[in-house]
């Protein structure tokens, strides 16, 4: 009778042949998400992200909107498939292990109305002489039949501050990939972007710099589009008060002022004084905006668009300076409701439920022991998994709960 020992080594050894003989395969198949058929004679691109982000295979899609690649990378390192239909670029990420993807592409659409903006966050943080501002537009796409909204000449537009200097811009569709986008100057303070806007949740991110003489400053933040929710996050040794700001009290170590529906062409003046400690990105991988890659402005005005040179830059949030809050903050608060409570303010609901352990939770709580940021890193990486299609949907359910409870338990000391 075989050992116990035996058996698991003999098993091991079969799960590495079979992974090492999926290796280097990709199978793949290109769906038009609007009218929910194969998508034959599409261009396809494989995409290495890893040491310059550089297109390594060509294809096109066959009568069943079928395709494949083989190169040795695929299955080793994180890869991108780009699908090209009618000018616009339709990304899906490729994990390690993994040896079949779908992309989806969607007919366009240039109707403003195909879009709506569901919550707009602002953080602040203080930078020497310069006050950090980042943004982070949570965008929802519910058109019907679905449809990718979409203009060349910029199809999402953002107004800083008179006195402000843009930073960077990013955007990420519902499969949470970002791409660094080459903002259109409208002039005047107006910017846009091109990118296009897939049924369901996207973001777009962006930063800049206003100047905070004096540990003080006022910060005229200008609306485009009506939102549903404005939420204002600062350090709680700084002092907020804007236009119709309610205090909602903090969430993890965050102040967090609020103000539900804000309509299109408003000027809410947001007043910020005092002084922060820096923010330090987490993990020991690079983030920021040295992870980013440039954006392609040579590109045709129709694909004004351009690839994270790695995978891991789901984590660079615009700036270095902002890795904990983009990371953690946007990830956490953007998805709990804001209701009113006694007294006029807003808070952040939502509670954690115990969930059994994995070895994803046992990393996590190792984490916990080493610092704040590591957990961080270890929450993102679950984000990136549940993107990747790597775990399911009660699982990440389950370890996301286990997380949160721990990040609680952690900022409370």
């Amino acid at each position: 009778m075989m050992q116990p020992r035996r058996i698991l080594v003999a098993l091991a050894s079969a799960l590495l042949f079979a992974a090492s003989a999926r290796a280097g395969q990709l199978h793949g198949t290109v769906k038009n998400g609007t009218t929910g058929k194969a998508a034959p004679g599409i261009e396809v691109i494989l995409i290495q992200l890893q040491g310059g982000m550089q297109p390594v295979a060509n294809s096109k899609t066959d009568a069943q909107g079928q395709f494949s690649f083989d190169n040795p990378s695929l299955g080793a390192q994180p890869m991108l498939v780009r699908a090209v239909y009618k000018g616009i670029n339709f990304h899906q990420p490729v994990p390690p292990g993994r040896s079949d993807v779908e992309v989806s592409i969607f007919e366009p659409s240039k109707d403003p109305k195909t879009i709506s903006v569901a919550s707009r966050i602002v953080f602040f943080q203080p930078s020497g002489e310069n006050l950090t501002v980042g943004e982070e537009y949570s965008i929802q796409n519910n058109s019907q039949p679905p449809q990718a909204y979409f203009r060349p000449d910029g199809n999402f537009e953002f107004v800083i501050p008179d006195n402000a200097k843009l930073q960077q811009v990013a955007a990420s569709g519902p499969t949470g990939m970002p791409v660094v986008q080459a903002p259109i100057d409208k002039s005047k303070g107006k910017y846009a972007i091109a990118y296009a806007l897939r049924p369901g949740q996207n973001i777009v991110r962006y930063s800049y710099e206003v100047p905070y003489t004096g540990n003080a400053a006022t910060v005229k933040l200008a609306t485009v589009y009506p939102s549903a929710r404005l939420l204002v996050v600062a350090s709680p040794t700084m002092q907020v008060s804007g236009d119709g700001l309610q205090s909602g009290g903090q969430q993890q170590g965050m102040s967090i002022y609020g103000r539900e529906n804000v309509p299109a062409s408003t000027v809410v003046a947001v007043s910020v004084s005092g002084t922060a400690p820096p923010l330090q990105a987490g993990g020991s991988e690079s983030g920021g905006a040295q992870g980013a890659p440039e954006a392609q402005s040579a590109a045709p005005a129709a694909s004004v668009q351009s690839i994270p040179g790695r995978l891991d830059v789901l984590k660079w949030p615009l700036i270095a300076g902002f890795v904990g809050i983009f990371a953690l903050g946007a990830m956490l608060l953007a998805r709990k409701p804001v209701m009113a409570v006694a007294g006029g303010g807003v808070a952040a609901s939502g509670t954690a439920t115990s969930a059994p352990k994995s070895n994803a939770l046992s990393q996590v709580d190792a984490a916990v022991g080493t610092s704040l940021d590591a957990l961080k890193d270890q929450m993102f990486r679950l984000e990136l998994r549940r993107q990747a299609g790597s775990i399911s949907e009660e699982e990440y359910a389950q370890e996301r709960a286990r997380a949160e409870k721990v990040l609680r338990e952690l900022v409370r000391g």
